[in-house]
C-alpha cells in the first residue's frame, strides 16, 4: 500500500470517528429534515376548540384535553401552555417494524429502507426533546417499545434525558405461555418493554398498596400488634469478626452469627418478643403496622397483561371499529397507579384509541383522584377502514366512558376537544409585525388552555374573555389602547383573579402599568414567539 493510500484511509477513518462522536455512540440520524419541522419555520401552531365535541358530565372540574393534529404541532403548543407542568408522560410510538406502522415525510418506512432506523430516530428525537421540556422537575416519561428499536431508543434517551436519569427498563408479557405453532427457532417472543426516564432526579414511584395479602402478612398467633411476617436478621455483608451470640430465653440455646442488628437492638427485640426462635437460624417478626412506607416497592417485571380483553372492550364501545393492538387497559391502570399521585397531569402524545385517558378516568372513579389527562392524536385513516383515529375512535371512546354506555355507568368528568391550526409568519427567526398581530388574534384559545379557563364568554374586535373555576382570562388585541381602561373596569367587577394578556411589540411593556391586586398582566405575542424560536433551536 502506498503512503498516499494509507494517508487516505487514515483520513477516512478519522472522518468516521468524528461522525460517530457527533451522533453519540454511533446513532445516525436522517439527513433530510422532517417536513413538519421545516413547515414550522414559516407557520406556527395554535389551538381551536371544536365546541360541539365538549363533554361535560357531573360537577367534577377535571378539564381533560383531547388535541387533534400532528403531535409535533401539539407538543409545540403545549410547550407554551404546559411547560414544566406535566407529571407523567406515557407514549406508545410506532415500533418501526417495517409493516406500515411508521410514516416519515408522508411515506411508509418499510423493512427494505436502509435508513429506516435513522428516520425513526430523527422522528423520535424531534418529539422527545419537546416532551422533556414539558415535564415537571420531578416528572417521568414512560415509552413503550419492542425489540425493533429498544436498543436505539435507550441510547437516544440517554442523550436527551441524561444517562443518570434512566430509571429502569420495565418488561411485561403479552401472553402467559408460548401458544400457537412453534417457530423454527423454538422460542416465542411474548414480551415488550417500557423504558422509564425522570427529568431531574426527583421522581420516585408511588409504589403498590401494601395489604396483608400483597405483603404476605398473617397473624397465626393472634399477636395484639397485628399481622406480621418472618424476616431475616442475619447480615450478609458483615465479616466474621463482627459475629456475636444471642440466647433463646426459653431454651437457653445459643446462636452465634453476624447479625443485621446491633447487640443492643437484638436484646431489645428479644425482650419485646419479636424474635422467632428457629432450629437453624432465628428470624424476626416484622409487623405490618410498623412498616416505614405505606406502599410497597414494585418489581421491574410486571407480569402478564392480556390485550385481548381490551380489544373486546373496545369492540363493545365501538362496534363498527377495528383497532389493531390497543394497549391493555389493565397495564395502563397499573402504570399510572404506581407512578403518579392522585392529582397528576398525564400526557399521551401518541394517544391512538385513548387507552391512557380511559385508564385515568377509571382510576379516578376507583380512588376519588383528581388526575387529568391530555391526549394528542392525529386524525388519519385507521388501517384503510375509512374511520378516523381522533374523531371516530379516540373521542367517542372517551365520551362513552365519561357519559356511560349500555348498562355501564358514566364517570363524571369533562373533556375539551381542540384541533391544531397554523398561523402564517413568513419566518420564525424574524416575525414581521403583521404576523405578530395575526398570532395575537388567533392565540386566544391557546392562552385559555394555559390558564385553565376554557369557557369563552365574550369576544369582539377589541378583546376576548374566558372563564374557569374562580378565574378569568382576557386578551386585548389592539395596539390602540383606547378601550383598555373599559376592559379593565369590566374585569375588576368580576371580583376574581384575572390574567390579562395585552398586545405589545416587546416584552414587559405594560406589566407594572395595569396590574392590580386581582389582575396579573402578561404580554402577547412575544412570549409565544420566544417559545417557538427556542423549539426551532432544540
Amino acid at each position: 500500500m502506498s503512503e498516499k493510500d494509507l494517508r487516505t484511509q487514515i483520513l477516512d477513518l478519522q472522518a468516521q470517528i468524528r461522525k460517530l462522536k457527533k451522533n453519540n455512540l454511533g446513532l445516525v440520524f436522517e439527513d433530510k429534515p422532517e417536513n413538519i419541522i421545516e413547515q414550522c419555520q414559516k407557520q406556527v401552531p395554535v389551538l381551536k376548540e371544536v365546541e360541539k365535541n365538549r363533554v361535560i358530565f357531573g360537577d367534577k372540574h377535571q378539564n381533560n384535553l383531547l388535541i387533534e393534529g400532528d403531535n409535533f404541532h401539539s407538543l409545540t403548543v403545549l410547550n407554551y401552555t404546559h411547560k414544566g407542568k406535566i407529571d407523567l408522560i406515557y407514549i406508545d410510538p410506532p415500533y418501526n417494524t417495517g409493516n406500515h406502522d411508521f410514516v416519515y415525510n408522508d411515506q411508509y418506512v418499510d423493512k427494505e429502507d436502509g435508513y429506516r432506523h435513522s428516520k425513526w430516530l430523527s422522528f423520535m428525537r424531534n418529539r422527545l426533546g419537546l416532551a422533556r421540556q414539558l415535564l415537571a422537575d420531578d416528572g417521568v416519561i414512560f415509552i413503550s417499545i419492542d425489540d425493533n428499536e429498544q436498543a436505539h431508543l435507550k441510547i437516544l434517551c440517554d442523550t436527551i434525558f441524561g444517562e443518570e436519569n434512566f430509571i429502569d427498563n420495565i418488561v411485561w408479557d403479552k401472553k402467559s405461555s408460548a401458544k400457537g405453532v412453534p417457530p423454527k427457532n423454538m422460542i416465542v417472543n411474548v414480551h415488550e418493554y417500557i423504558i422509564a426516564y425522570q427529568k431531574g432526579g426527583g421522581f420516585k414511584f408511588v409504589g403498590q398498596e401494601r395489604t396483608e395479602k400483597s405483603g404476605k402478612f398473617k397473624n397465626p398467633d393472634n399477636d395484639p400488634r397485628g399481622p406480621w411476617r418472618e424476616s431475616n436478621i442475619k447480615s450478609t455483608i458483615k465479616s466474621i469478626e463482627e459475629a456475636f451470640t444471642i440466647v433463646d430465653p426459653n431454651t437457653g440455646r445459643k446462636y452465634t452469627n453476624t447479625w443485621a442488628f446491633s447487640k443492643k437492638s437484638l436484646e431489645r427485640m428479644i425482650k419485646e418478643e419479636r424474635i422467632l426462635w428457629k432450629d437453624t437460624l432465628p428470624k424476626q417478626k416484622e409487623f405490618m403496622r410498623e412498616m416505614r412506607n405505606e406502599n410497597m416497592a414494585i418489581k421491574s417485571s410486571w407480569g402478564v397483561f392480556d390485550a385481548q380483553s381490551t380489544t373486546v372492550l373496545l369492540k363493545k364501545l365501538l362496534p363498527n371499529i377495528k383497532f389493531d393492538n390497543p394497549k391493555p387497559i389493565g397495564l395502563m391502570e397499573y402504570l399510572i397507579g404506581v407512578a403518579a399521585n392522585r392529582d397528576a397531569i398525564i400526557l399521551d402524545f401518541f394517544a391512538g384509541s385513548g387507552t391512557t385517558g380511559h385508564a385515568v378516568l377509571k382510576l379516578n372513579a376507583e380512588d376519588g383522584g383528581n388526575r387529568r389527562f391530555i391526549l394528542c392524536t392525529n386524525n388519519e385513516d385507521n388501517n384503510g377502514s375509512g374511520k378516523k383515529i381522533a374523531t371516530d375512535i379516540c373521542y367517542p371512546r372517551i365520551k362513552k366512558i365519561i357519559k356511560g354506555y349500555e348498562d355501564t355507568a358514566g364517570i363524571p368528568s369533562n373533556l375539551f376537544y381542540y384541533q391544531t391550526d397554523l398561523v402564517d409568519i413568513e419566518q420564525i427567526h424574524k416575525v414581521p409585525d403583521d404576523a405578530k398581530i395575526r398570532i395575537t388574534y388567533e392565540a386566544g384559545e391557546m392562552i385559555a388552555v394555559r390558564e385553565d379557563t376554557l369557557n369563552e364568554v365574550e369576544k369582539n374586535e377589541w378583546w376576548q374573555i374566558f372563564e374557569g373555576k374562580g378565574r378569568t382570562t382576557a386578551i386585548y388585541f389592539k395596539e390602540d389602547k383606547s378601550k383598555l381602561a373599559e376592559l379593565i373596569e369590566k374585569l375588576e367587577k368580576k371580583g376574581v383573579q384575572v390574567a390579562l394578556y395585552i398586545f405589545s411589540w416587546g416584552k414587559n411593556e405594560y406589566k407594572g402599568e395595569y396590574s392590580s391586586p386581582n389582575i396579573r398582566v402578561e404580554d402577547i405575542p412575544e412570549p409565544i414567539i420566544e417559545v417557538y424560536k427556542e423549539i426551532n433551536r432544540l
